[in-house]
């Protein structure tokens, strides 16, 4: 019997247990062990993607809660924690000779014994094993044939964002400048962009979309994420979806409204004005030359095919509890004492539930957040977007 679980699978470590940095500008308690309490306990995940377990006290850890009885390697992939699966992945970052920029890609394994053979082979090629998000010195199809020779899944990570992606500075027109079409399982899309804005890139058509946090705090789990219809929440049942096999798929993508990603707009980096005409190379407003292509832009130039006939979950442009006005720490614990998991509260809970816990305002805040109707300022230029409440 196949049921809906709710997966994150780009979360970032910031440091190990004994203190060394994994992702430099991660927060310090994410930890493996934090992550995976708030994704069981807090969030309500039953999927996660955490994509630094090539670092070698990552690894290290995992196999101690192993031992410890904490956590069970599961027979059809992936690492089981209370309620929540880790599916151990890694970033990396592609800069080849075909590349006219850097590109971060997310690869996953089924097993820590797998994810050692590839923490392993990347050791060789690159600088620092035990960081995050490491340039890895080959080219792009010799990394898609060592993760698919160890059984791995490989996604290009937040393809549009205008740095260090895909479609950013890494290709001019198509991904087959860089990768093998074929050996690519999926599509993350990233923080400001969604299904609806990249309907005429006929490219991506054979690929399913993903939508993740790229977490560097507890707090941004789940910032994004999707609800997958399986049979368990496996690394075998991922694929499946992935690929859209024996009625595995994904359900819904939810993500924040691209207006509030931080990269939507083109912005002048200098004085930070939003540059809304076409043909700019200097900044309107003062002169210098240093503009932040907007993720919307970016994708307007690679649409030219006619509207791709491609049927696809819908995409729930969904504000996440603490992006709200007037909803902080104090309320959200309020709401998770009474609803358990911010999965419960968003998805779960009526909004007369949530008005005998809170006031009613701020239960029919929540009530806008979770169906997209709440009013939006624009983001660019690395700042996000805000909620506009006079604009609801």
């Amino acid at each position: 019997m196949l049921k809906e679980f709710y997966a994150d699978l780009h979360i970032h470590i910031g440091r190990t247990e004994k203190g060394r940095a994994v992702k430099i500008t991660g927060s310090k308690n994410m930890t493996l062990k934090n992550i995976l309490e708030t994704a069981t306990s807090r969030k309500g995940l039953d999927l996660v993607g955490i994509i630094d377990c090539h670092s070698p006290e990552v690894i290290e850890e995992l196999e101690q809660l192993i031992g410890e009885g904490k956590a069970k390697e599961l027979s059809k992939g992936g690492v089981r924690y209370d309620k929540t699966t880790l599916i151990p992945g890694a970033e990396i970052e592609i800069y080849d000779e075909n590349c006219h920029g850097p590109i971060h890609i997310l690869a996953y394994f089924p097993s820590i014994e797998k994810m050692r053979a590839f923490s392993m082979w990347m050791s060789t090629l690159q600088k620092n094993i035990h960081l995050s998000s490491q340039r890895i010195y080959c080219d792009g199809r010799t990394l898609q044939r060592k993760v698919y020779e160890l059984g791995g899944l490989f996604i290009p990570a937040h393809v549009f964002t205008p740095f260090k992606s895909l479609y950013g500075k890494g290709v001019k027109k198509s991904l087959n400048e860089v990768f093998d079409a074929n050996l690519i399982d999926a599509i993350e899309l990233g923080l400001s962009s969604d299904t609806y804005m990249v309907e005429r890139m006929s490219e991506l058509a054979p690929y399913t979309f993903v939508t993740n946090s790229d977490a560097h705090s507890l707090g941004k789990l789940a910032r994004e994420y999707q609800k997958i219809r399986l049979a368990d929440a496996s690394f075998e049942e991922l694929k499946k979806a992935l690929h859209q096999k024996d009625g595995r798929s994904i359900v819904t993508n939810y993500g924040l409204n691209p207006l509030l990603g931080k990269y939507h707009e083109s912005v002048c980096a200098d004085c930070g004005e939003r540059i809304t005409e076409e043909g700019h190379t200097r900044c309107p407003f003062c002169g210098k030359n240093h503009l932040i292509k907007g993720v919307s832009k970016r994708i307007a130039e690679l649409s030219s095919a006619p509207l791709a006939e491609v049927e696809r979950p819908p995409y729930i442009h969904q504000v996440p509890l603490d992006f709200i006005p007037g909803i902080g720490p104090k309320t959200i614990s309020k709401l998770l004492d009474n609803f358990g998991t911010e999965m419960n509260i968003l998805h779960e809970a009526s909004i007369n539930e949530l008005a005998a816990v809170i006031p009613e305002k701020l239960a029919n805040m929540i009530h806008l957040a979770r169906t997209g109707k709440l009013g939006i300022t624009v983001g660019g230029g690395g700042v996000y977007g805000k909620i506009d409440v006079d604009g609801t």
